[in-house]
């Protein structure tokens, strides 16, 4: 378990986590998400001991990162995955952490075998594609087989099949009971793995809830409506703080009545519906929305642009 408490960092005057709690709990994968600039990176480089923090603590397991004796069995990372000799085969490279961590030779044959590269183990790094370095950076966070795996945008460069075996993985390593934190930009696919989210912004702790929960509060609270009968429909729903709108002849969207309480009504009317639909949000759009106002760079909207004379 992760668990971080007030916990803070500054870089002369600027102050870029701020406060910020949360835990990261085994059983669970927790999606770690905020625009560029959050803090994101700085927050999980005081986990492992790489930045220190100014203020606040994170323990790993209950104890500061620095205090555990082999701390690739209590946590694998993985922050950057081009941070490796590039004159090291990616074998060598493997070896080296088991050496330092007394892991087994059989060990890193298992982690590359399941990170999909026994077919160039004995190649240089340097010469790696951005998807296999990930590849090899997420054996190397699993090679001390940790009760915590945290992950800096796995997916990034990797093909479909490659996003999939992440996806899996993940979701196999929370169901043994390991404590998974992943941070990425890929709100689609955060969605299908993450059981809880840590939203920040500008270093602050904007969210700390359940995807369903966090989609659900977020959104449209319409209900689509599709019936013959639109317009016999429409005047038996309308109500204090009901509004309707329609796009075309056969359809409605109503809100401030929910799918159920549109149902029996229909019901208790003889009006045939066919369609009754709940208008939820996609992740992407509400965390759009939640981190608005703590986006640190703004792009011009389309159109906007012009060529220079």
């Amino acid at each position: 378990m992760i668990e971080a408490r007030q916990l803070t960092k500054r870089y002369g005057d600027k102050t870029v986590v701020d406060h910020l709690s949360f835990t990261v709990k085994p059983g669970e994968v927790t999606g770690f998400l905020g625009p560029n600039g959050a803090g994101k990176s700085t927050t999980m480089r005081m986990v492992v001991g790489l930045d220190a923090a100014d203020e606040g603590s994170v323990t790993v397991n209950g104890r500061p990162y620095a205090r555990h004796e082999a701390p690739l069995h209590e946590i694998g990372s993985l922050l950057e995955a081009k941070s490796v000799h590039p004159g090291r085969t990616a074998f060598n490279h493997l070896m080296a952490l088991a050496y330092t961590h007394g892991i087994a030779r059989s060990r890193v044959d298992e982690v590359i075998e399941l990170a999909g590269l026994a077919s160039v183990a004995g190649q240089r790094v340097g010469a790696f594609s951005l998807g296999m370095g990930q590849r090899l950076g997420i054996a190397a966070a699993l090679l001390g087989d940790p009760a915590i795996v945290m992950l800096d945008e796995p997916v990034n460069g990797l093909d479909p099949e490659g996003v999939l075996w992440v996806r899996n993985l993940l979701r196999q390593l929370a169901d043994e009971g390991r404590a998974v934190m992943l941070s990425s930009h890929l709100m689609s696919e955060t969605a299908q793995i993450a059981d809880h989210l840590v939203i920040i912004g500008r270093g602050r702790l904007l969210a700390d809830t359940t995807v369903d929960d966090f989609i659900s509060d977020a959104g449209s609270g319409a209900v689509k409506v599709a019936t013959a009968d639109a317009a016999g429909l429409r005047p038996l729903l309308v109500g204090p703080d009901v509004t309707i709108t329609s796009s075309s002849a056969d359809e409605l969207m109503v809100r401030g009545r929910d799918a159920r309480e549109i149902g029996a009504i229909a019901a208790r009317h003889g009006v045939a519906l066919y369609e009754l639909t709940p208008q939820a949000v996609s992740l992407e759009e509400a965390f759009m929305d939640l981190t608005r106002d703590a986006v640190e760079y703004h792009s011009a909207q389309a159109g906007t642009t012009r060529k220079a004379a």
